[in-house]
C-alpha cells in the first residue's frame, strides 16, 4: 500500500470538502461547479474526479462523513442499548465543527436522519405507552431546529448553556 498515495489523496479530499463547505453556505447545491471547487484548492479537475462523481456524490460524502462521527460518538451507547441523555457531548461537537453541521442543515440532510436518536424504552416510560411516535418527533424536531437556530447565530451560547436549555425544558419527566 502506498502510504504517501493515501495521504495526498485524503488531503486533497479534505481540501474539496472544505471548499465545497464554504461554498454551499452562500449558494445553492445546484450552482456550484466542480471548476470554482478545483479553483478554490488549487487541484485539478482529474484529482476531484478520481475521488467524486460529481458535486451530488460530493455532497453525500460529506453527509455520510457526518453521520458516521455522530454515530461514533454514541457507539458504545447504542451497543449496550443505554442512553446517558449526554447532549453536551453532542453540542460540543457542534461547536467545534460549526462548518460542517451548517454544512448539513443547509443540504436539507435533517429530514432524513436525526442527529438525536431517541429513547423509545425512556418515551414508553414517561408517557406510559400512549403516543410514543407523536413524542419522539416532537423531541427530535424541536432539538433538531434548536441547533439549528444555535448555528444560524454562530453559536453564541456555550456547549453548557445549550445542554442546560434542552435540560431544563425536561426536568419535570426526571
Amino acid at each position: 500500500m502506498n502510504t504517501a498515495n493515501n495521504k495526498r489523496r485524503r488531503a486533497s479530499c479534505e481540501k474539496i470538502e472544505k471548499a465545497f463547505m464554504e461554498l454551499i453556505q452562500s449558494q445553492e447545491l445546484s450552482k456550484i461547479s466542480v471548476s470554482e471547487i478545483c479553483k478554490i484548492t488549487g487541484l485539478n479537475r482529474t484529482t476531484f474526479y478520481s475521488n467524486y462523481t460529481d458535486i451530488y456524490e460530493l455532497a453525500d460524502k460529506v453527509k455520510e462523513k457526518l453521520e458516521d462521527n455522530i454515530d461514533e460518538m454514541y457507539k458504545e451507547e447504542m451497543t449496550v442499548g443505554f442512553n446517558s441523555n449526554d447532549y453536551l457531548r453532542l453540542f460540543r461537537h457542534i461547536y467545534d465543527n460549526q462548518l460542517f453541521y451548517k454544512t448539513y442543515y443547509k443540504l436539507g440532510y435533517t429530514n432524513e436522519y436525526k442527529i438525536v436518536k431517541y429513547d423509545m424504552e425512556q418515551a414508553e416510560k414517561h408517557f406510559q405507552n400512549k403516543h410514543i411516535e407523536y413524542h419522539c418527533e416532537f423531541f427530535r424536531a424541536g432539538i433538531t431546529r434548536i441547533i439549528e437556530i444555535w448555528l444560524d447565530g454562530g453559536c453564541k451560547e456555550s456547549p453548557d448553556e445549550l445542554d442546560e436549555i434542552i435540560r431544563s425544558e425536561y426536568r419535570g419527566r426526571e
